[in-house]
């Protein structure tokens, strides 16, 4: 689910209009609206936290559009990576902000990503300490 999506749900939930929240937050009243309609993603991180604590979410559920990918790496990695995989996430939201990429450039550029880190992860298995690899037997 996409972060406006998120947004607008997370918003009716709560029983407020875009106005309410916009005034909560201290942002315009259009730049709710062009959030929640994905036109544009906040540029300043310390947004996500105002909004998510208005909303009474964790900041990284709004951040996170990725949110199969970072299961697959915790999954895979553990902990260290699914924490690589979410700022792997959060810093291409912030690139995507206020950018002239079409949606469907966005998700194949979020592709190329992943996949670049899935491969660089396999490269780098043979650098694990033993102690920390996993057996496959």
């Amino acid at each position: 689910m996409k972060f406006g999506e998120k947004l607008r749900d997370l918003r009716q939930e709560s029983g407020l209009t875009q106005a309410e929240l916009a005034e909560k937050a201290g942002i315009s009243l259009r730049t709710i609206s062009y959030y929640e309609s994905g036109t544009t993603y906040p540029k300043n991180r310390n947004v996500y936290k105002t909004l998510a604590d208005i909303l009474n979410v964790d900041a990284n559920y709004l951040r996170n559009e990725g949110n199969e990918f970072i299961t697959l790496a915790k999954q895979k990695y553990g902990y260290r990576g699914a924490k690589q995989a979410e700022e792997i996430v959060a810093e291409v939201t912030g690139l995507f902000a206020g950018g002239e990429l079409s949606e469907e450039d966005k998700d194949e550029v979020m592709q190329a990503l992943q996949q670049a880190y899935w491969d660089a992860k396999e490269e780098n298995k043979k650098y694990t300490p033993i102690k920390y690899k996993k057996d496959s037997d």
